[in-house]
């Protein structure tokens, strides 16, 4: 603890976004270059080096929290990194697109704002690539065994990764003609510029893990052929099936998945497309769904030129302040947040019907109106009360050219035959059965990740990445040394 005194001499201060009139003309990050580093340090001061640190809890990962903020209070990068990644293969993607639950559960929290943990990591990650602290590290001899992961997300590569450096050869499998699952073509760039994911996948490639690109298993490879051909398997295929709108009109015209649109406006940034055939621009736009998907695809219409855009949430506005009786600390409480797409909308007044930051909240969408072609043209809501019933006299209809439904996922998807061909058990909710070990139905076949867990955030995902690769390598070598945060059937604290 550098400054006993940190806490209460020092404000919470974050990292600055860019002017929202810069930031909406191009697809860099949302934040300022180099206004981080200035005052990084002061700001992990404010940590108070808790006896009983939650903030462990809070993250599934168990990172290290107080040790690292207190060695970047003293300018030590180097230990700071070498904290850091002993919990965390990807600190620079979950500093970026993790909500931080580790925040609400500062102990600072409790009666203060809460140290900017989520700042300080994404300062340590940053800051060894710069120094060169973030080295391949490739194993002393291999194993002699080998594991194929299907998936390149989050969880796909640090199973990956893991295995690699105990020594096994790793085969990374992915449908995609790039890697990185959703965080490749489901995560916009303003939120994280792929060059951070292709800095990890070099990294990765240096260490020994090998990358098959466009091969779908199930379809272009066997699963039951993949399987005969490795030791063992990894499904960590993610959560992509995507939950629908059944409401009269749905068959319209104009009316798209979130991951039907925002892979497009991800393959323009590549230099894949000159422009999005989905693109938004002077259209009205509708966003079904009022998470952090809708929020990805709220910043990209803006981005695009639409004429305006209108998010639909079905929740009430939650309130600014944490509700100490339904979600006490240090649990991960729903309140009102403004992300940086929301900012940019209010600011620009994107949604003239809609509430300042262009969010409808307590709104359920009734049905589809479109013209003589079959093309959306309309969106009729009504509002609803808190068991989601609609509230009489409250009906109202908004223009929609574009309508994107951001409803979230239900499992892995089935129709590419991968749990068919391998015959997988599933769950009823529509993810894959596995035991207490993360091992499926199937002999030398685990699941990690959404596909097994449900969809979920992207500091789980990695969790679930490290916890598999241990079961893996005890299945391989009948023990191991490689850590294990949490167990397939951990879940978030709740009240």
């Amino acid at each position: 603890m550098a400054d006993p005194k940190g806490f209460m001499t020092t404000p919470r201060q974050d990292w600055p976004r860019r002017p929202v009139g810069e930031r909406v003309r191009d697809w860099d990050e949302v934040y300022v270059p180099g206004a981080l580093l200035p005052i990084i340090s002061k700001q992990a001061d404010r940590c108070m080096d808790c006896g009983i640190p939650f903030c462990h809890e809070a993250c599934p990962l168990g990172n290290l929290i107080p040790e690292w903020n207190d060695l970047v209070s003293r300018d030590d990068w180097r230990a700071a990194a070498d904290r850091l990644h002993a919990t965390n293969n990807f600190p620079e993607f979950t500093g970026r697109l993790c909500p931080a639950p580790c925040e609400s559960g500062c102990v600072l929290a409790i009666n203060q704002p809460a140290v900017t943990i989520k700042n300080v990591e994404v300062a340590i990650a940053d800051r060894a690539w710069e120094l060169g602290f973030a080295p391949p590290r490739a194993p002393d001899r291999l194993s002699g065994r080998t594991v194929a992961v299907v998936g390149s997300g989050p969880t796909g590569l640090a199973a990956a990764q893991q295995l690699t450096r105990a020594g096994h050869t790793v085969a990374v499998y992915e449908k995609d003609d790039r890697l990185g699952g959703l965080m490749r073509y489901g995560i916009p760039e303003f939120k994280m510029e792929k060059r951070h994911l292709e800095r990890r996948i070099e990294q990765m490639r240096a260490e020994g893990t090998k990358f098959r690109t466009s091969t779908a298993v199930g379809r272009d490879v066997g699963a039951a052929e993949l399987r005969a051909r490795y030791d063992a398997v990894v499904i960590a295929t993610g959560a992509t099936a995507w939950r629908e709108l059944p409401v009269p009109g749905r068959e319209l015209t104009g009316i798209q998945q979130a991951m039907e649109y925002l892979p497009l406006a991800n393959r323009v940034c590549e230099g894949d497309l000159e422009s999005s055939p989905m693109s938004a621009a002077r259209k009205h736009v509708v966003i079904v769904g009022g998470g952090d998907t809708g929020a990805d695809c709220l910043g990209t219409a803006v981005r695009e030129g639409a004429a305006s855009v209108t998010q639909l949430d079905i929740y009430a506005q939650p309130g600014a302040e944490r509700d100490e009786d339904a979600e006490p600390w240090p649990t991960y409480p729903k309140i009102y947040r403004l992300s940086a797409a929301h900012e940019e909308a209010g600011e620009l007044g994107t949604a003239p019907a809609a509430d300042a930051d262009a969010r409808l909240f307590a709104a359920s969408t009734l049905r589809f109106v479109g013209d003589a072609d079959g093309h959306v043209r309309s969106l009729h809501l009504v509002e609803v009360d808190a068991g989601r019933k609609p509230v009489a006299g409250t009906g109202r209809s908004l223009p929609a050219d574009l309508v994107l439904l951001a409803l979230g996922f239900s499992g892995p998807d089935r129709e590419d035959g991968l749990i068919g061909q391998l015959g997988l058990a599933m769950e009823a909710r529509g993810t894959i059965t596995r035991d207490a070990g993360f091992a499926t139905s199937v002999p030398g076949v685990f699941a990690a990740g959404d596909a097994a867990r449900g969809q979920s955030l992207i500091v789980w995902a990695i969790a679930e990445g490290r916890a598999v690769a241990a079961a893996v390598d005890r299945y391989l070598t009948g023990s191991s040394r490689l850590p294990a945060p949490i167990g397939p059937y951990d879940r978030p604290m709740t009240v």
